[in-house]
């Protein structure tokens, strides 16, 4: 008995077949795990990325909380932003371990996770644009734009994206572990038991190329563009440093997510036999996914020095907060010693 391999959606599936078929050209293009060491290097940067993406988000999520009085619509949607990457964030150790070992954590935590990880990747997307805009409306329409209305509509904007973004997510339930022969390990991956696979993957694959790539970048290119025009034309100290804020978040959000979505543009063309397929390019492009994936994900922990800790007016609210809780801390001193000292005298033990 011998073992001939057919293509389907891309992958190689065993069939056994007689007589034996030794033609190169119907030989297995197995796909093989990444090298032990590069394995390891992306799941440290995981790891660090999770571990910066945390505490970042939440010391952003403090500052804004705790100036909720004073919030424009830009500070709720980065609110809702550090939400979205610290939820992003907590997939990050599982994906991490799966780089390294492959999928140990079954076939809910498979769908769990992945419907967790694409949910926030839509949000958090959506309110970049959303930031975009804003930054739009109040620079270049200033004396068109009423900003308490603009903070009113801005939670109930923040309700609609979450709901958008969780909708958006559910085909990742398609997502199931299972064994892979070629890798010889458990990975959760995309299956599609219902009509066509290559149809299912192919439109769930160009819905989110075009909502959760396209769309909100072209939204933020014409917003920023035209909002770098305004701040040219004016005079001032204050517009360089809103320029060099504005060229960070595209140049950033660019440089994380742009890899990932050619590579997953060109996954795509493959699995509809729109590019001619070819084992080493099939290789190759797996591999640059898990590569790309991981540079994605560095947005996350990213996010919160490129809005937060770049701009002037959060390092101001950052520095009261800071302020407050050493008072604080130094009022409770006080406090501590003097009922010891009174303790003291009136023979109480504490």
């Amino acid at each position: 008995m011998s073992i001939t391999f057919t293509v389907e959606d891309g992958y190689f599936n065993e069939n056994e077949t007689f007589p034996p078929d030794l033609n190169p050209n119907t030989i297995a293009c197995r796909l093989k795990p990444l090298e032990n060491t590069v394995a390891l290097i992306l799941c440290l940067i995981q790891i660090t990325n999770f571990l910066l993406a945390i505490p970042g988000n939440l010391l952003v999520g403090l500052v804004i909380w705790t100036s909720r009085q004073v919030l424009t619509s830009s500070d709720v949607y980065l609110f809702h932003l550090t939400i979205a990457d610290g939820l992003m964030a907590l997939t990050l150790p599982f994906f991490a371990v799966d780089l390294v070992q492959g999928w140990l954590f079954g076939d809910f935590m498979c769908k769990l996770l992945w419907v967790v990880f694409e949910a926030n990747f839509y949000t958090s997307i959506i309110f970049l644009a959303c930031i975009s805009v804003d930054r739009f409306l109040v620079i270049v329409h200033a004396n068109e734009t009423d900003r308490s209305h603009m903070r009113r509509c801005s939670r109930l904007l923040c309700a609609v994206v979450w709901a958008l973004g969780w909708a958006l997510a559910l085909p990742a339930l398609f997502h199931d572990a299972k064994f892979d022969v070629d890798l010889q390990r458990y990975s959760c991956t995309e299956t599609f038991d219902i009509g066509s696979s290559t149809g299912w993957r192919v439109a769930t694959r160009a819905f989110q190329h075009f909502c959760g790539f396209l769309v909100p970048l072209m939204v933020m290119m014409v917003c920023y563009s035209i909002t770098i025009a305004r701040l040219m034309s004016t005079r001032g100290f204050q517009k360089h440093r809103a320029m060099r804020v504005i060229i960070s978040v595209v140049m950033v959000f660019l440089l994380c997510w742009a890899p990932y979505n050619v590579t997953l543009m060109v996954d795509t063309l493959l699995r509809a036999e729109l590019i001619t397929f070819d084992c080493t390019t099939r290789m190759s492009v797996s591999a640059a996914l898990k590569l790309t994936f991981v540079l994605a994900l560095l947005h996350s922990s990213i996010n919160p020095f490129l809005y937060a800790f770049v701009g002037e007016k959060f390092r101001k609210k950052m520095m009261l907060l800071l302020r407050k809780v050493r008072q604080e801390r130094m009022s409770g001193s006080r406090f501590s010693r003097s009922t010891s000292q009174t303790s003291e005298g009136t023979g109480t033990v504490l």
